[in-house]
């Protein structure tokens, strides 16, 4: 498998700009499971938030889809506005953060990335994606960890993050970046 290097992917929404129109709330919003006609506009979604994320191919995003232990998407009727890619603990997944996680960690679900829609954001959609994968694993008592990176920086990551519960287990340097460890 090829190297992905991952990066957390919540960036600070366009609505902490005052001039910024606030997008309204998520209320017609359904969390699933992915489909497979899901994939062109999660790869689109996905690219369009470089640098928090790497870019992505689209056999890449199915590489890692099919390897997660879940990939959850966020619509509203036909239109796709974000989506959470999560790991168990012990895959065969060479993302360096993840494998800083499995040295560290006996159990743990791996949030590789979440990714809002950048229309979308403000309308607090990367927290229902968050809910309903806690929801979904609720019953296992296994923590969620993730990375958001501090260089470069990404602040309202780590805001969005803190604010779920999660806190700071450990950093990384990695030469062309650096990323701070969370679990919740």
């Amino acid at each position: 498998m090829t190297s992905h290097p991952t990066r957390d992917t919540f960036m600070s929404p366009a609505s902490s700009d005052p001039s910024s129109p606030v997008a309204a709330p998520a209320e017609g919003l359904s969390i699933r499971e992915y489909r497979t006609g899901d994939l062109a506009s999660l790869i689109s979604m996905n690219n369009k938030a470089v640098p928090a994320v790497n870019d992505l191919s689209a056999e890449e995003l199915v590489d890692q889809i099919a390897q997660a232990r879940t990939c959850l998407v966020a619509a509203e009727g036909e239109a796709l506005l974000g989506f959470l890619l999560c790991y168990a603990e012990k895959m065969d997944y060479d993302s360096r953060n993840y494998l800083w996680l499995n040295e560290r960690l006996d159990r743990f679900f791996y949030t590789d990335r979440i990714c809002v829609d950048e229309d979308q954001r403000g309308r607090r959609i990367g927290e229902k994606l968050y809910q309903a994968l806690f929801a979904k694993f609720e019953t296992e008592a296994v923590p969620f960890c993730c990375e958001v990176n501090t260089r470069p920086a990404n602040p309202g990551s780590l805001r969005f993050h803190k604010r779920l519960g999660f806190e700071e287990i450990g950093e990384a340097e990695m030469g062309d970046k650096a990323v701070v460890y969370l679990k919740r």
